[in-house]
């Protein structure tokens, strides 16, 4: 179990410096949140190991990750949506709960198959959700088919996911990984874990009876396109390999407020990546023994993954697409003149003078 304080959490990771200007970022923050509101929840349809389901996406404000209390990923905004002051209280949780079942209530005709619930750190955090409140929630959606919950490695343990799994519940723990190579985690992303500490997370899963998807992060900072293209890459393929991973979720990243990423981007030292470059991962990775999704948040914007503006939303629907039925030849359907540039900048940029196109 990992130690209960962002501070001491820090302690012997080596990796103050960067958290040192994440926490001098991250303060410039000054707005609070409602501990009986969600911060998000949608309906939406997931490509699972059974099939397609309609699924309840549910981010639960909580005291925030406590990686990103001390400093934390240089792309990751979340925690500034958080509650300040600590674990949310029990009921507060449960009144969050409560709130996305009105929202599924008032938008779908029936209740979701599968469940996603994240809290923009570790469902499995006993800080950020009590065990008490980790139980009721097992039971409020016991009459669901599946259930997904995001943790850090750390957090990951057969006797919390039983809350799930002993109640028949099919249950999948989404780890965000990023990378499978080490130096890019450590040193691009700032996350302190080895790509060992995701092998035996999977193993623990697997004890529990519990499946596992990874999140990997397309084009972290201080990577070229063609850098971030080819990490992406080994990383899937390392992923599939590893024994209860069935999906793979590639993330690309966004711009979110009050992170490195941000400095970077309006320093003008930063370009997300083009919606070629998920579109190459998806059509290389097709034929690996796993489930490989994405979905790019803020697509079409500066600060989402894009292309020229005229093709953006085109991609994007053939991406949602092939998320659903993995058949590379959606991307057929969809060509643009400024697939060139893209293929010129893959081909000229070069880490220290990016990015070479806006």
């Amino acid at each position: 179990m990992s130690k209960p304080s962002p501070e001491v959490y820090e302690q012997g990771r080596g990796m103050d410096a960067h958290n040192k200007v994440m926490r001098e970022v991250r303060a410039r923050n000054n707005e609070s949140h409602d501990p009986r509101e969600p911060t998000r929840v949608w309906l939406d349809e997931d490509n699972t190991p059974e099939g397609v389901y309609d699924s309840l996406t549910i981010i639960l404000n909580t005291g925030g990750c406590r990686w990103a209390r001390a400093g934390g990923c240089t792309m990751c905004g979340y925690v500034a949506e958080s509650v300040e002051g600590g674990t949310v209280p029990h009921e507060d949780l449960m009144t969050q709960i409560e709130r996305c079942l009105e929202h599924e209530r008032e938008h779908a005709a029936e209740p979701a198959g599968q469940i996603k619930i994240y809290t923009s750190g570790s469902f499995l955090d006993e800080r950020e959700v009590p065990a008490e409140t980790r139980e009721a929630i097992a039971e409020t959606f016991t009459d669901r088919d599946r259930m997904v919950v995001e943790s850090l490695p750390d957090f990951v343990d057969r006797e919390k996911l039983a809350a799930f799994t002993d109640r028949g519940i099919e249950t999948d723990v989404a780890v965000g990984l990023e990378t499978a190579t080490d130096r890019v985690r450590h040193d691009c992303v700032n996350k302190y874990f080895p790509f060992s500490a995701f092998e035996a997370a999977a193993a623990e899963a697997r004890e529990a009876d519990a499946g596992v998807k990874a999140y990997l992060l397309m084009k972290p900072p201080f990577l070229s396109e063609a850098e971030a293209l080819a990490d992406m890459k080994r990383s899937v393929r390392r992923c599939a390999a590893v024994d209860g991973v069935h999906t793979v979720s590639m993330n690309p990243t966004n711009v979110q407020r009050y992170t490195m990423v941000e400095e970077l981007y309006q320093a003008d030292g930063y370009r997300p990546p083009w919606l070629w470059s998920v579109v190459d991962v998806l059509q290389a990775t097709a034929e690996e023994e796993v489930i490989v999704v994405s979905d790019p948040v803020g697509h079409g914007s500066d600060r989402g993954a894009h292309n020229c503006g005229e093709c953006d939303d085109r991609v994007q629907r053939a991406i949602k697409d092939f998320d659903l039925r993995q058949d590379p030849s959606v991307f057929e359907q969809v060509s643009c003149a400024c697939e060139h540039t893209w293929t010129a900048v893959c081909e000229r940029e070069r880490s220290y003078s990016m990015p070479l196109a806006r």
